[in-house]
Parts: structure tokens; C-alpha cells; sequence
């Protein structure tokens, strides 16, 4: 029988990390229970990791900016049975592990993640989180930006994270499509507006719909990073 998943001390929190010094103590400041929380630096030069480490996490320098290797290195020095891969610009929803509990607990689910609430006003992010919502709930294809919960021992199983710089959480939750169901908690994460504020909504969905196709065609991960900056 596994560990209740609703007991906050259950969990092991990864946070990938790249210039965050002013996004991630915000999230820091939710995770000051009994949890265990390890952020992946991936070579910042603003002081983010010495403000995690002032908050309490436990801080691991990676050997490049990779998310994928981030998140990886970040699982090997997780302890507890459960883990949760959240961003630095994340805010994670009140009684998050609660209803991440809820959620694993439904049959068949290997996985679970949040719904998505960008913090910004207008139509068109509101658009996007629901067309995100539908996505994640029909095709259960959630991103990275909304978080993933999974038992330990299942994520070592599916083979973790990949050194993938981009498509990293693509890769794995199709990986996790074909063992059992990633499902979709009821509460929402927030994050940061600035991705589509800099590049605009319908311009940043519709690049990054380019490189979901490209990278199902088999194109270099290297090379869809490349793009991606």
C-alpha cells in the first residue's frame, strides 16, 4: 500500500531553475511544510540559487540549462515516495497535495497534473487556458506549465525525465499515456503571463505548435531548442 499522498510530508517538490530569483521565492513561500523541496539550478547568475537555499530547499547545481536534465537530477535526489515537478514561476493551488490525492487515487491514473491559469488579463489567455483544459482532459496531454504528480517508483519505472532541452514533458507523458492514465486535478496552477506577453498569445501558441510538430517528426531536440529561443 502506498503512502497517503494527501500528507504533505509524503512529498518530494522538484523545481527546475533559471534566473528565478524574483518568481521562485514566491513559490518557496508555499512550500514551507513538512515536504521536501529540491531546486535544479541550471546556472543562474541572479542569486536564485542562494535565495532558494535561504528559504530551506535543498539546492542542486545541474551541468547545463536543460529542463529535462534539471528534472531529472532534481528526481535522483528526491527521498520521498511521492514527487511533484513544478516551475519556478508556478503558485501552487491552497491544499495542492489534497487534491492531487483525489486525483491519483481514480482508477487507472499513473499521473496527475493541474488545470492552467495564466496570471494576466484579456480574452485571449482565458481562451487559452480552456482550450489547455480541454486538451489535458480529453487527450490527457498535459504540460509542463501545469505540473505532474507521480508515485516514485512509477516514474522509475516509465524511465523519469529525459536530457531533453525542450519536449521534455511531452516526451514523458506520452511515455505515461501508454501505462495508464495521466489525469487532471481540480484545482489550477497559476503562472506567469511573460511567455505570452513577449511573443503574444496567438504567436507563441502557434510556434509552439510547430514544435510539437516537428518534434513528433523526429526532429533534433537540440535543434527545436534552437528555435524555441
Amino acid at each position: 500500500m502506498r503512502p497517503d499522498a494527501a500528507d504533505r510530508a509524503q512529498w518530494s517538490v522538484v523545481i527546475p531553475a533559471l534566473q528565478e530569483v524574483q518568481q521562485l521565492p514566491l513559490l518557496l513561500g508555499q512550500l514551507q511544510g513538512p515536504e521536501q523541496v529540491v531546486v535544479v539550478d541550471g546556472g543562474s547568475s541572479d542569486g536564485t540559487a542562494a535565495a532558494a537555499a535561504a528559504m530551506g530547499a535543498h539546492v542542486v547545481h545541474a551541468s547545463a540549462a536543460n529542463r529535462g536534465l534539471q528534472l531529472a537530477v532534481g528526481a535522483a535526489h528526491a527521498t520521498r515516495p511521492w514527487l511533484l515537478f513544478i516551475h519556478a514561476d508556478a503558485r501552487l493551488p491552497e491544499q495542492w497535495q489534497e487534491l492531487l490525492a483525489e486525483a491519483l487515487a481514480a482508477e487507472a491514473v499513473i499521473a496527475a497534473a493541474f488545470r492552467l491559469r495564466v496570471r494576466g488579463l484579456g480574452w485571449k489567455l482565458r481562451l487559452l487556458e480552456r482550450l489547455v483544459g480541454l486538451r489535458s482532459r480529453w487527450r490527457g496531454l498535459p504540460y509542463g506549465d501545469q505540473g505532474l504528480a507521480i508515485a516514485a517508483d512509477d516514474y522509475q519505472q516509465i524511465g523519469g525525465y529525459r536530457p531533453l532541452p525542450l519536449m521534455e514533458d511531452l516526451d514523458l507523458v506520452q511515455r505515461l499515456g501508454q501505462i495508464g492514465r495521466v489525469a487532471l486535478a481540480a484545482g489550477a496552477v497559476q503562472v506567469s503571463d511573460r511567455r505570452w506577453r513577449r511573443l503574444g498569445v496567438w504567436r507563441s501558441s502557434w510556434r509552439n505548435a510547430r514544435l510539437r510538430a516537428a518534434w513528433r517528426r523526429g526532429i533534433d531536440p537540440q535543434e527545436l531548442a534552437r528555435r524555441y529561443r
